[in-house]
Formats: structure tokens, C-alpha cells, sequence
């Protein structure tokens, strides 16, 4: 038996992901914020790109069409070869800049309200450090509070020890916890806490409830007043059930998360309303205008740079397109991606959340001709601003139910009507699961009993036991 060497043909398909590609997928997920140091450490490392100051004549610039002329002459997924014979005077010529240009429609005309537009939003620590600057405390009061503000997380809370902001100055800790109850009275009130307790205990204080039942039930009772066990508070304070739910009712109004109102994400995507159709608006403030830095023109212009320099800036110039076309076509998707959720929300839109229509990942990928893993993506860590209010774009994905007439209905849309028949209920006979469930079918909704629990607890609202009202027991 002889072994033979032989020649086949032989046709086949792979996935072979391009570096821009992988790129593209990377930056896509990304949240502005994250999107913005992504950029900045790229800028860092990548002396080619650099960032353009917007001017009115910029306005004027098509990115798309220099991108597709510097493509048509780099050939950056050619080899090396083909590189080696490229036109870089062209590239570089006079006032040529490759950048990434922000999709503006220019053709509308009404913005969302000044507030919701603002460059900046006051954060929690400008709010705080504002109220410092007025009250003007002494040294080292000052140093302590601004310490102390900035180790704050988003909710208002100390993440750090007295004894861990002590040693960071250094400060005496007698002064450290002087200052803390000094940032403790600041607005908003229960900002500094380092628990819920004392979150609660700093409210307490506020509103005029030391001393009173209200700050026995927080110091001693919070455990109980999660698991809404009202019979044993009231037999530990010795009163009345009646006398618990008025207490109850005060603690109701406390903010266990002061500072989350200054935290709000600054929304991706605009939809506004305009001669009856809906226009989008991508937001791409912070997001940097990239270019190729025209320095670098020179370098290669002159006879004398060595050849590794010029295989070098020649490599940092392909990496950087790989970037902007990155960015560009990250933006694209996105408005795609909202495009799509508001010719199918239309309703939504319109009229609220009652109206809004079950919507999966798939159907939005068939209608734009892309990957369902893509819009999971271009949805992830993004904002959309309606004219009902602020979203996550991945609020308007979810699954739907069936009524006796085949319509599908939405599920965040049961959600609500649990919400609303719960507010109405009688405190005195709390509405079942079962009962609610009854109540749907009647209306001709498939759901089951199980659904409606589970619904009821996505939306934290408790069972039908612990939802009594204590008067009536």
C-alpha cells in the first residue's frame, strides 16, 4: 500500500472577525461614561488620534465621505504590500482631517425642555460642595467635609470609616466625626449616613420625630418594619394597632436613598415629537470628535525618517481608523436600534405604558437587518428620553400574554394594571393573587395565578397578607 500526495479543492465558510470589527463590538455595550475613558486612554496611547475642537466650519464637514475616500486609499485590510504603495500626501492634505462627525439631524427644530438638555447635570458632590462654599466652615472643618463628600457613593452614603478618612489627612478623629454630623444636616437630609439606620435616624431627627415612637421603631424595631410584623411592634411599644400605622405612615415618607436624585443617567437618544411624526436625536456631548493628528504629515513628508518610524506612525494611523469608523458605526447602530423601538412603540409613546406593545430582541434585529446580539448590545447601559419620561432602552424588550381575542399584550403592561388595582384596593381586604388573577380572566388575559405573584414581586409590592392594613387587625 503506497501513500500519495494529492492536491483537493475544497470550499468552505468561517467566521473571521477583523479587528475593526471586534473593535465595533467592544465599544458598542459601553456606557458614555466608560465610552469617554475608553477614548481617553486610546488618545493616550495612540499619538496619531487626538481630539477636534467643533467650529462652525466643522459643521460643514462630511466624515462619512473623507472616512470612505481614506478606506478606498489605505486598503486597511489589504496586505502590507498594497500599504506600502499608499498615497499619504493625498491623505494629508491641506486641512484634511479624518474625524468622527456626530449624527445630527439639523432639521429639527423643537428640543426637549432646557433642563433635560444641559451639558452638565448637578451631581451630588457639586451640590454638596456648593452648600460648603456658602457655609464657609473653618479649617480643618473644610478638608474633613470635602474628604468626607468624596467618598460618597451614589446614594448618599460613607463608604469609608471615620478612622479610614482620620488617617487620610492627617486629621484627629474627634474632628472627623464633628465634621460627619456637620455633613450630616446637609441637603439632602440623610446624605452622609453610613447605613440605613442612621439614614433613617438623621430624617427622624429632621422632621421633628425624636424622642417619639418613630425613632424607637427605627433604632430597635427595623427588622420588623421590613417584614411588616405591625402586631409585635405594637406589643413591644405597647400601644395600639392604629397608633402604629400613623407612625408607619410617617416612616413611609423618609428616603432611604437621599442622594440617587442627583445620579440620574443623562439619556443616549432624544425622541421628539415634531408636525406629528417622531424624530431621533442621538446625544453626543462628552463623546470626542477623533482625528488623524496632522503633525505626523511631515514626518512621513520628509526624505530623512527612519524606516521603522514611518512603518510605526503608518500602524498607528490603521488603528486609528479602525477607531473612528468604530465609533461612527457605533452611533449608527444605536439610532437604528431607537428608530426601531419607536416605529413599534409608537402607542407607548403616545399614550403610556398601558399601551405598550410586546417587543422581543428578534423582531427589532429582522426590522433593521442585524444580529439579535447586536441590539442586545446597542441597548445595554443606554438612556432613552420620551415624552414619557426617561427609559432604559432595554425597558421596551420584554414578553407578552394573550387575550381570548388573540391579541398579544404587553407584560410590563399587566405589571401596571396589578400596580393600579392594588392602589385602589380596600386596605381592609387586600385583593389576592388569585383574585387578581380571576379579575384578568374575566377581561379574557390567559395568565395564571403564579404569573401574577411573580409579577407582584418584580414590582416589590408584598402579598396580600402582609399588605393588610393593621387596622383591621
Amino acid at each position: 500500500m503506497s501513500i500519495q500526495q494529492k492536491l483537493h479543492l475544497k470550499i468552505g465558510q468561517r467566521l473571521h472577525m477583523t479587528p475593526s470589527l471586534q473593535q465595533a463590538i467592544k465599544l458598542l455595550p459601553l456606557a458614555r461614561l466608560e465610552l469617554q475613558n475608553y477614548l481617553a486612554q486610546e488618545m493616550q496611547v495612540n499619538p496619531i488620534l487626538e481630539e477636534q475642537v467643533t467650529t462652525v466650519e466643522d459643521e460643514e464637514y462630511d466624515a462619512e465621505k473623507e472616512m470612505e475616500i481614506a478606506e478606498e486609499n489605505t486598503n486597511i485590510e489589504n496586505d502590507r504590500k498594497v500599504e506600502d504603495t499608499f498615497d499619504y500626501e493625498a491623505f494629508f492634505r491641506d486641512y484634511f482631517d479624518l474625524s468622527y462627525n456626530p449624527n445630527v439631524q439639523r432639521e429639527i427644530t423643537e428640543y426637549p425642555s432646557f433642563e433635560n438638555t444641559l451639558a452638565t447635570q448637578t451631581t451630588l458632590t457639586d451640590h454638596l460642595e456648593w452648600q460648603l462654599g456658602v457655609l464657609d466652615p473653618p479649617e480643618p472643618d473644610m478638608s474633613i467635609a470635602n474628604e468626607i463628600i468624596g467618598n460618597l457613593d451614589d446614594k448618599g452614603y460613607l463608604r469609608s470609616s471615620v478612622e479610614e478618612i482620620a488617617q487620610a489627612g492627617p486629621y484627629e478623629l474627634p474632628d472627623v466625626e464633628r465634621t460627619l454630623k456637620f455633613v450630616q444636616e446637609l441637603d439632602p437630609v440623610g446624605v452622609g449616613a453610613r447605613d440605613l439606620q442612621e439614614c433613617l435616624l438623621i430624617q427622624t431627627n429632621y422632621y421633628g420625630f425624636a424622642g417619639t415612637p418613630v425613632e424607637t421603631m427605627i433604632r430597635e424595631m427595623l427588622d420588623l418594619l421590613r417584614n411588616h410584623n405591625y402586631q409585635e411592634i405594637s406589643r413591644r411599644l405597647k400601644c395600639n394597632l392604629p397608633e402604629v400605622q400613623k407612625w408607619m405612615e410617617a416612616i413611609k415618607h423618609f428616603d432611604p436613598v437621599p442622594g440617587l436624585k442627583y445620579s440620574s443617567s443623562a439619556p443616549d437618544v432624544y425622541v421628539v415629537k415634531m408636525d406629528g411624526e417622531y424624530k431621533i436625536l442621538l446625544d453626543d456631548d462628552g463623546i470626542p470628535r477623533l482625528r488623524i493628528n496632522p503633525l505626523y504629515r511631515r514626518m512621513l513628508e520628509e526624505k530623512g525618517t527612519p524606516e521603522e518610524t514611518v512603518t510605526y506612525i503608518k500602524d498607528k494611523i490603521k488603528s486609528a481608523l479602525w477607531l473612528i469608523k468604530s465609533i461612527d458605526q457605533r452611533q449608527k447602530t444605536i439610532y437604528k436600534v431607537a428608530e426601531s423601538i419607536v416605529r413599534h412603540q409608537r402607542g407607548f409613546l403616545d399614550y403610556g405604558t398601558q399601551f405598550l406593545k410586546p417587543l422581543i430582541l428578534k423582531t427589532v434585529a429582522d426590522d433593521i437587518g442585524m444580529h439579535e446580539s447586536t441590539v442586545s448590545r446597542a441597548v445595554t447601559n443606554k438612556y432613552m428620553h420620551t415624552p414619557q419620561g426617561v427609559y432604559e432602552m432595554k425597558f421596551f424588550f420584554h414578553s407578552s400574554l394573550s387575550n381570548s381575542r388573540g391579541a398579544d399584550i404587553s407584560s410590563l403592561s399587566i405589571k401596571e394594571k396589578i400596580r393600579k388595582m392594588i392602589e385602589v384596593e380596600d386596605q381592609l381586604k387586600p385583593l389576592s393573587d388569585s383574585e387578581i388573577t380571576t379579575s384578568f380572566q374575566r377581561e379574557g388575559l390567559k395568565i395564571s395565578r403564579r404569573t401574577v405573584a411573580k409579577y407582584r414581586e418584580d414590582m416589590k409590592i408584598p402579598a396580600s397578607h402582609q399588605r393588610r392594613s393593621v387596622i383591621s387587625q
